[in-house]
């Protein structure tokens, strides 16, 4: 994967007051922390950020005060109607490391006729190197019937990944459609209920 420069600036005010003066100038607070070091308070450019986060697990590299860091986005906090950014938790990693992220799935194909693809796990945890992460992991539900599911250890994963979650945790299941259910309940309902008639009247 690329990385994304950024650049940031040091933040000396904190407080709601601060946070939305520098949403007023386009910046986004943020704050990064790992590695066992001191918290850092950053302003972020919102528009650049903004367009770096439409990329899953993007990896960001950040000139703080003279010295470069490379970051992943951890926790990133929206305005609940307007959407935009308000607030973005980071964290450190360095070259080589390795780190667990949740990496969206992405089904392709279409499923057997009369099935309905019911997506468990939006996102698959993985473990991957910190500059190699992949941005989204691709499944195919071509031809599945009706009760199949597909389960996290049955995924390729992208090369140098590995899971992350129990094997037997089911991502994608073709359900059947709720009124084929209900069709087939109300017939084995009057079969059932054929029987016993036949079975009283004998």
């Amino acid at each position: 994967m690329s990385e994304v420069r950024i650049a940031a600036e040091s933040r000396s005010e904190f407080g709601k007051g601060a946070a939305r003066r520098a949403r007023r100038e386009g910046k986004v607070p943020a704050v990064l922390y790992g590695h066992g070091t001191a918290p850092v308070h950053l302003s972020l450019p919102g528009h650049d950020l903004m367009l770096a986060l439409k990329t899953p697990n993007v990896l960001l590299s950040l000139e703080v005060d003279g010295k470069k860091e490379l970051a992943l986005p951890k926790d990133v906090q929206r305005h609940p109607i307007k959407r935009h950014l308000e607030h973005v938790d980071l964290i450190l990693v360095k070259r080589g490391e390795k780190v667990v992220v949740e990496v969206p799935v992405v089904a392709t194909g279409t499923v057997a006729p009369g099935g309905l693809l019911e997506t468990v796990l939006v996102a698959l945890p993985v473990e991957a190197e910190a500059t190699h992460l992949p941005e989204a992991i691709e499944v195919s539900v071509e031809g599945l019937e009706a009760g199949h599911a597909i389960r996290a250890e049955e995924i390729a994963l992208p090369a140098g990944s590995t899971l992350a979650v129990d094997g037997d945790t089911i991502v994608l299941n073709v359900l059947v459609p709720a009124a084929e259910e209900a069709a087939e309940a109300a017939e084995e309902g009057a079969e059932a209920e054929a029987a016993e008639t036949e079975a009283a009247e004998a």
